[in-house]
């Protein structure tokens, strides 16, 4: 549970309908197997003490004191388990019958939440037998039970994770307009247990599933649905053991159709706590009127099984990545359209290099020109050589611009930079800072000045990876009328121009050659034609900054817990020492150039995590990383 991850799962036991016995022992097995897998929450199907199909066998005594029994044995067998415990049973209270979830944790029953909603259409007559749940929380004492807590306003926290605060609803409660868990997690649950006895029959397998993930992300809580499976009656029913847990969204785990066993996963409640934090839409927590339960789960460090994926801006399938990559350029050709259309500008000039970037601000800038009804001669594509270019951009350059049909131009700003150079008192074959800021200087100005002389704007190429690190000239390439990569990072550029590859076969050789050509600023000379300045030679992998910037900026994860998910996501890839160094490399660079990000020049958001100082991020640029680096250095040696 270090890092705010706890390791929850959903399970179906094996059942004989009506056999309290029998379930018991199937319970306090799978309970079990689960504190030996490093499970500390575990749900369990809706009345999975006695069956949920045991129809008019509800009334009966022998039934209803048969589950408290089996309920007594259960807390005797899971009492040195450490993990928290949650079945189904009904309980008599009142002179009515509750269909109920018991919470249980070290042989205490630390509440009884009954079910809200009961269906009462179709093949669903719970009506019938027990009585929805009341308002407010109550007392129960029953057989072998004294003093419980009984009622939905209750929340289990676990004493040693403040971040876990536990709620029940039960199956029917989650299809109900306004669901329990909404009230719940207003008042401050970030984990939902649903104990369910949902019935399969075509299609109601991804209702159920968008249900779960859906109910997770409107209330920005981890939810785990436990599902009857074998061993209830097939009269007219047919129940598939489809267990899950998901979290803010994303469905986790699940459990196969009809195979029944476990749905386990690590939910993350930082996760949740830094979303709620950010939402203004999702009020602070008022639990007026709730129970407050502490249990003392022990504290341990959980193993992740949960899905890292080491490029979290890119999706998976090729379906969900074309989707994206689609998406990411309409956004950006309709603000750079939007952006024409407002400037009256007759000209969309850019710089284009034989790089990446600009290779997609060209291509978005052509978009642009479509949607305005515009020839792509209104782009005026500018290539800069100067003492770093290589004729294998240089030749890149001219071939994109020719193929999108844009006007080209190549200005050799070489002799400029040597007068620069020259009214400074440097000397040219001097590679240092100066020498290489002048050229993206120079090239900057050059656009600048042609803008002018065609009337039009500079849109600028420069992307997400680059602002975070402060990869660019102050006033340099950092500067343009209107940037249209500014929130998409690396990784994800190389997809969306491999996919424009994809979709403009004429264009693909060229695009081909691009994506082939590694990311350099071509500050410095060539040796023998090739690029000699490699930026992840300097900088890192980009890879590594993308996910690191992931992490600290839309989730807002301590330097430990981005350390570690990265070990987790690249194991194989790079080593403890080598994620550790570009990390303290990524800290350093992030505070030091904020002042670059402070004057950005607008460009669309495409995503959540965007470095606009106009609303995105908003950072001094005197901020110290201080505290950032002083925790990776405090880590033991075991976690570096």
């Amino acid at each position: 549970m270090r890092d705010g991850f706890i390791r929850a799962a959903a399970a179906t036991p094996g059942l004989r309908l009506a056999d309290t016995d029998h379930n018991r022992g199937q319970i306090a097995c799978l309970a079990r197997q689960a504190a030996g897998e490093g499970v500390s929450i575990l749900v369990t199907p809706e009345l999975s003490l006695t069956g949920y199909t045991c129809g008019d066998l509800f009334f009966d005594r022998a039934l209803q004191n048969g589950a408290l029994r089996a309920l007594e044995g259960l807390l005797r067998d899971t009492a040195e388990l450490p993990l928290l415990l949650l079945v189904g049973l009904p309980v008599a209270h009142g002179g009515k019958l509750y269909n109920c979830a018991a919470v249980l944790f070290g042989g205490t029953l630390l509440g009884l939440v009954p079910k809200s909603h009961l269906p009462n259409y179709a093949e669903f007559y719970e009506r019938r037998q027990f009585t929805p749940a009341f308002a407010g929380v109550r007392r129960y004492s029953g057989g072998p039970f004294r003093d419980v807590p009984f009622g939905t306003d209750i929340l289990f926290h676990a004493a040693s994770m403040p971040g876990v605060a536990l709620a029940v609803e039960l199956c029917e409660d989650l299809w109900a307009p306004a669901p329990p868990s909404i009230r719940h997690a207003l008042a401050g649950a970030t984990v939902i247990a649903n104990l369910s006895a949902s019935n399969e029959t075509i299609g109601k397998a991804d209702y159920r599933r968008s249900l779960v993930t859906g109910q997770s992300a409107r209330l920005c809580c981890g939810y785990l649905y436990a599902c009857s499976g074998a061993g209830e009656s097939t009269t007219d029913l047919v129940f598939a053991a489809h267990n899950l847990v998901a979290e803010n969204g994303l469905c986790l785990a699940e459990t196969p159709l009809f195979q029944g066993g476990m749905a386990a996963s690590e939910l993350d409640v930082q996760r949740v706590a830094h979303e709620r934090q950010r939402m203004n839409s999702f009020p602070a927590a008022t639990p007026a009127g709730y129970e407050a339960v502490t249990f003392g789960l022990p504290l341990r460090k959980t193993a992740l099984t949960r899905p890292i994926s080491p490029a979290p801006f890119i999706p998976g399938g090729p379906g969900a990545l074309d989707e994206r990559c689609e998406t990411i350029l309409s956004i950006q050709a309709a603000g750079l359209a939007a952006r024409l259309r407002h400037t009256q500008a007759r000209a969309a000039v850019l710089g284009v290099s034989g790089g990446l970037d600009s290779s997609l601000a060209l291509l978005v800038s052509a978009r642009a020109m479509r949607l305005l009804g515009r020839p792509a001669t209104d782009i005026l594509a500018v290539t800069m050589p100067a003492f770093g270019t290589t004729a294998r951009t240089r030749q890149n350059a001219q071939a994109l611009a020719e193929g999108v049909g844009a006007t080209f131009l190549c200005v050799d700003v070489s002799d400029t930079v040597r007068r620069h150079l020259a009214d400074l008192g440097r000397d040219e074959n001097q590679p240092d800072v100066v020498y290489e800021n002048a050229q993206a200087r120079v090239r900057t100005l050059t656009l600048m000045d042609l803008a002018n002389q065609h009337s039009g704007i500079v849109v600028g190429t420069g992307d997400l990876s680059e602002l975070a690190l402060g990869w660019a000239t102050y006033n340099g390439d950092h500067m343009s009328m209107y940037g249209v990569n500014a929130s998409v990072p690396k990784t994800l550029i190389r997809h969306i121009v491999a996919y424009e590859a994809q979709a403009q076969p004429p264009l693909a050789p060229v695009l081909a050659a691009v994506l082939d050509t590694p990311v350099s600023p071509e500050l410095l000379p060539a040796v023998d034609g090739q690029i000699t300045q490699r930026t992840e030679d300097i900088v890192g992998p980009y890879e590594l900054h993308d996910f690191f910037l992931y992490y600290v900026l839309r989730w807002g994860f301590a330097p430990r817990k981005v350390l570690r998910l990265a070990r987790a996501a690249f194991a194989g890839r790079y080593d403890g020492p080598t994620l550790l160094a570009w990390l303290r490399v990524f800290y350093r660079r992030f505070f030091a150039q904020q002042f670059k990000r402070s004057c950005l020049p607008d460009g669309p958001k495409v995503g959540s995590v965007s470095l606009s100082p106009r609303g995105d991020w908003r950072m001094p640029s005197d901020a110290a990383a201080t505290l950032w680096l002083a925790e990776l250095e405090a880590l033991p040696e075991t976690e570096k």
